[in-house]
């Protein structure tokens, strides 16, 4: 005879009565949530998931730090230390009582819904969370690789690459030539191409280089913010910057990482560095378990960021197609509030609202000079559309400028408050 858990307790119930022996409670077992990845988005959902009680979260990240690409570029430029911008996980894990499981997370199993880590570990699991961030399409730059990227760094996962990229900086004699290949659409953002450009620029005029120049291929047409930046770069670094699309350059060819040369269908360019930043794509753990699409990315439910193929999963950050929202820390961060009320809401109970987000990218193009891109989103016609958006405008005076950049660091302050601690 099978009892299901109504007969069951039904009929601990009567025992109970008829006994003078009260029968102990029996304990409720906690839901629990697996997030994979602990940049700005994965972070975040851990912490307001677990924050509230009731669900048992684990964190799945194998580093004990973050190093943000937001302000990346700033370290780049000397605005900013490296250590500013890495943060520790430890205090949100002691906080909350989440549990940090420092490994890799080696395979997703839909059917079982279980995590494996890489140490042969399994982590069953209510609901998934997936934000591994973004993985570099090495191959769609001819003749770059990993091994290239030891010589031509591109520092789109901030850590070693981004320190790197600041030691070649700084090791250039006036008179040198830095090649950008700049990334085609979607990518990361931040770090910025574009306030990167900005940031060499900066390095170079405050180390006096009068002859030095930078190069910029691009694979596409025109890029956000592009006034503002041509603005900025005729103000403060004329003659030093320049930005050729695919109709002036024809086509990039490839690189030789051996030569450090950079070839176009129009010109081959010899360069004392090369930050090579190719196309990106979904983490790899989120297309191995069929979570993205031909597009390498993973298409999502904008009402909630729920995975379009699995109900138990979501996905968020870079990772994800996000509709009109840029791949942001910012974005992922307001994302993840939203995949953290979904989740308890489905999982403990809590209550749920209409989806919105947000999103502000500034750009430091010189000291006390930065530009602010930004909207507010919400799901409409299948996707998540902008509601509102603003921009800088060419010609803003000093001062505003300034508060933009004040606007700029108060921001990092608060959102990494936000995130881990």
């Amino acid at each position: 005879m099978t009892t299901n858990r109504r007969q069951f307790i039904g009929g601990a119930g009567a025992i109970a009565a008829a006994s003078s022996f009260p029968m102990p409670a029996i304990a409720q077992a906690k839901a629990k949530v697996v997030v994979i990845g602990g940049g700005p988005g994965g972070a975040t959902v851990a912490k307001y998931v677990a924050k509230d009680g009731g669900v048992d979260v684990t964190l799945v990240e194998p580093a004990r730090r973050f190093t943000t690409c937001f302000h990346s570029n700033l370290y780049l430029g000397g605005f900013r230390s490296f250590g500013s911008i890495t943060h520790s996980y430890d205090k949100i894990a002691k906080a909350y009582g989440i549990t940090h499981a420092r490994q890799l997370a080696a395979a997703i199993d839909r059917d079982k819904k279980t995590v494996r880590l890489a140490g042969g570990r399994v982590l069953p699991y209510d609901r998934l969370v997936v934000a591994p961030g973004i993985d570099i399409k090495f191959d769609s730059v001819p003749g770059y690789s990993e091994e290239a990227s030891k010589r031509m760094p591109h520092a789109w996962q901030a850590g070693p690459q981004t320190r790197l990229l600041r030691r070649q900086l700084l090791a250039l004699k006036d008179g040198a030539t830095i090649v950008m290949v700049a990334p085609p659409n979607p990518y990361r953002c931040p770090p910025g191409p574009y306030e990167r450009v900005s940031m060499m620029a900066h390095v170079l005029k405050a180390r006096g280089h009068k002859k030095s120049k930078i190069i910029v291929l691009d694979p596409k047409p025109n890029f956000s913010k592009q006034g503002l930046f041509v603005e900025g770069w005729q103000k403060h670094y004329p003659g030093m910057v320049e930005w050729q699309d695919p109709k002036m350059h024809g086509g990039i060819k490839g690189v030789d990482a051996k030569t450090m040369t950079v070839k176009t269908d129009l010109a081959e360019y010899k360069a004392n560095l090369v930050n090579v930043i190719p196309a990106q794509m979904a983490g790899k753990i989120a297309r191995d378990a069929g979570l993205a699409n031909q597009s390498g990315f993973c298409a999502i439910r904008p009402e909630s960021m729920k995975s379009t193929v699995d109900a138990n999963i979501y996905v968020l950050g870079d990772a994800s197609i996000a509709g009109d929202m840029p791949k942001s820390g910012f974005s992922a961060n307001s994302q993840a509030k939203v995949v953290a009320m979904m989740v308890r809401g489905e999982v403990a109970g809590g209550r749920t609202f209409p989806a919105r987000y947000s999103n502000t990218c500034w750009s430091l193009i010189e000291t006390d000079d930065t530009v602010k891109v930004g909207g507010a989103y919400e799901a409409k016609d299948g996707k998540i559309a902008a509601t509102s958006t603003f921009i800088s405008k060419t010609g803003e005076d000093a001062a505003l400028r300034k508060k933009t950049q004040e606007e700029n660091m108060a921001w990092y302050a608060g959102i990494t408050a936000d995130i881990w601690t």
